[in-house]
């Protein structure tokens, strides 16, 4: 990290902005469509593809973590487009196949949210390969938190941010968004949606290189960006670079909040804030049965920032449960407390770029719009997040 970083306080105070319904608002962001940032790569052996749970949890310091307290008593909603009407049975396939705990409807694990009521149209373009990475790899990292996914109408905003409102109301703590959109001039008019107290919403920053999307793009959110993860013989951390497809910049319509003053100086807020493994050639397995046209069935390797988005859900899960059972509330807006952890925290990502646009495209010491603080030294982020008041 920066030597010139000061401390931030553990806490600031967010901002208290009255939100209008859904229904009543009217800005233009909302009339956008979203996709998720989802890479697939091609490999020819089944056996190996990606990296499996256990290897993810050795990198980035998951495996230590108590079993009782990964994600017991919360609530990891993953907002997605259309119905997957395999998405269960595709999640205990996985959960089977990597020996994690069942997660189903019937033993009160997994919960199905249509948002709007009515069961959304099945999905035709592919959004059913994001569910699964969303379900399986939430369920992976935090094994003891309950899965919602909440299936939007459509892949419209509104149908989306509608999504994360009824994820909210059906007492989800963690959001994982791993779908974006364009900016939109008036986009700081949909902030208001995550301005939750008691809950945490991370969104993915994109897989098109260097440029700014929504909703990663909100102060209110958690971004993630994505890098090429090394393992060492031993399976633990060994280096990591920016990842090429990495969405990352400063944002052309929110401005800089307080807990980046610190780290950036363009009057703009940054994006991402933390990193995770997203190249596709680094990626993670998944298991799909849904042939929706566009979908990938079986098992196939992927890549994105939408893989690391809902893992670092399941690390804010696993902090909840931690400061639950310390008497503390659920975590409000932990970015403040991630840019207050310090270095230390932190796999810090030196090399490696998004794009040919100079100091805003390249990987640096300290926090930077490719990979922003880093990747997370799991423990350690958990327990800044756990301490913080």
């Amino acid at each position: 990290m920066k030597n010139a970083r000061r401390r931030l306080s553990a806490r600031v105070a967010a901002l208290v902005v009255a939100a209008l319904p859904l229904a009543a608002q009217t800005p233009e962001l909302l009339q956008q469509p979203a996709h998720p940032p989802l890479r697939h790569i091609v490999s020819s052996d089944v056996a190996t593809l990606g990296y499996a749970p256990t290897g993810l949890m050795e990198a980035y310091s998951f495996l230590k973590i108590e079993v009782e307290k990964k994600g017991l008593g919360q609530t990891i909603a993953l907002v997605d487009a259309y119905d997957d009407p395999t998405a269960e049975a595709d999640l205990a396939t996985f959960s089977t196949n990597f020996g994690l705990p069942a997660c189903t409807t019937a033993n009160g694990c997994f919960k199905l949210v249509y948002a709007g009521g009515t069961q959304p149209l099945a999905d035709t373009s592919g959004w059913s390969n994001e569910i699964a990475i969303d379900t399986q790899w939430a369920h992976a990292m935090a094994p003891e938190a309950a899965i919602m996914l909440v299936e939007a109408q459509s892949n419209s905003m509104r149908d989306l941010i509608a999504g994360v409102d009824a994820a909210v109301q059906n007492g989800a703590t963690v959001v994982s968004m791993s779908w974006i959109s364009s900016e939109i001039p008036d986009e700081s008019q949909v902030d208001t949606h995550f301005n939750v107290t008691g809950v945490t919403f991370v969104a993915a920053s994109g897989d098109s290189g260097h440029g700014v999307g929504y909703p990663s793009a909100s102060p209110f959110v958690v971004a993630v960006g994505g890098t090429t993860l090394t393992v060492n013989a031993n399976g633990s951390w060994a280096s990591e670079t920016a990842w090429s497809g990495s969405g990352g910049g400063a944002s052309a319509f929110e401005s800089e909040p307080s807990y980046q003053m610190s780290v950036q100086t363009t009057g703009r807020r940054g994006v991402p804030d933390v990193a995770y493994d997203g190249d596709p050639n680094t990626g993670v397995s998944s298991y799909n049965s849904n042939a929706c046209g566009a979908c990938l069935t079986g098992w196939e390797q992927w890549g994105g920032t939408s893989i690391g988005t809902p893992q670092w859900a399941a690390l804010f899960a696993i902090a909840n449960a931690k400061r639950v059972k310390t008497g503390k509330a659920t975590l409000t807006q932990p970015q403040i407390v991630l840019y207050a952890a310090g270095e230390a925290a932190y796999h810090e990502i030196t090399s490696g770029s998004n794009g040919t646009c100079g100091s805003e495209c390249t990987a640096g010491p300290g926090y930077d719009f490719v990979t922003g603080l880093g990747s997370p030294i799991g423990l350690a982020v958990i327990s800044q997040l756990v301490e913080a008041p």
